[in-house]
């Protein structure tokens, strides 16, 4: 039985192919909003051996303890236009994120730091502002700095087996999948399997699978790698039972993704 995701929302489809997963549509800046419930989503995909802090302002919200590299963490703070988010080693500043505007729902907004390039030390920012929909949704953001080509794939089961359904997934880019168990893999350029990640998908969540690593030109180096937060449990999912082992159905969605410069 194939389990359609189903939405309200009425966008047009880009680039759309016969395959499982569509290309979304994109909007450009957010959408200003007076009250609404915005959770902060933030990762660190910055590779280096220390932890990271996070500011809002004066106010420390890693206060329990710092952000490693790979980790991602939500945090429940309201946030408003005009809040600065920075990043610091110790008392050293890494970088600052300005929030230009909010959207006129509740939302989850993801913010990820990173390598800006393989030679400098400076930071770079990804952002994007999830829809408010049912269905699961899966932000596929690319960190990496190198010469690597890893890609994403998607599987709605054991890649190993032979019942499993896979799809490349497209970095920067959004979908939308049915509630479910799925195998998300990184693939080398020879076509090898590098890591296999469980990805728990649950109606009225969001996802993001990142790509990090860093080949750096002086300093340490770190190996490609695929990140995917968050961990959900699977026991919640009773409820889809019909629908575990479906092939992939995505929807357009409204994405909004940015890279701004760390300063």
């Amino acid at each position: 039985m194939i389990c359609l995701v189903l939405s309200a929302l009425a966008l047009s489809t880009v680039g759309a192919t016969n395959g499982l997963l569509r290309q979304v549509s994109h909007l450009n800046g957010f959408v200003k909003s007076l009250e609404f419930h915005h959770r902060l989503r933030a990762c660190n995909a910055y590779p280096y051996q220390t932890a990271l802090d996070l500011y809002r302002g004066k106010v420390k919200l890693t206060s329990d303890a710092p952000m490693a590299y790979k980790s991602c963490r939500d945090f429940l703070e309201p946030m408003k236009s005009g809040d600065k988010l920075e990043f610091k080693v110790g008392e050293e500043t890494a970088g600052t994120f300005s929030v230009s505007g909010l959207p006129s729902n509740d939302a989850v907004l993801l913010l990820i730091i990173h390598r800006h390039d393989t030679l400098s030390t400076a930071v770079s920012f990804e952002s994007h502002v999830f829809a408010d929909l049912n269905s699961p949704q899966i932000a596929v953001i690319d960190t990496y700095k190198g010469k690597a080509r890893g890609r994403a794939r998607i599987f709605d089961g054991k890649p190993t087996t032979n019942l499993t359904h896979g799809e490349e997934l497209r970095y920067n880019s959004v979908v939308a999948v049915n509630p479910g168990v799925y195998e998300v893999e990184l693939v080398g350029q020879d076509d090898k399997t590098e890591a296999t990640h469980q990805l728990v998908a649950l109606n009225h969540e969001s996802y993001v699978i990142l790509r990090a690593g860093l080949e750096a030109q002086a300093g340490a180096s770190f190996p490609e790698e695929l990140i995917v937060f968050p961990a959900s449990d699977a026991m919640l999912l009773r409820s889809f039972a019909g629908c575990l082992g479906a092939p992939l159905t995505v929807l357009a969605l409204a994405s909004i993704i940015m890279m701004l410069q760390g300063k």
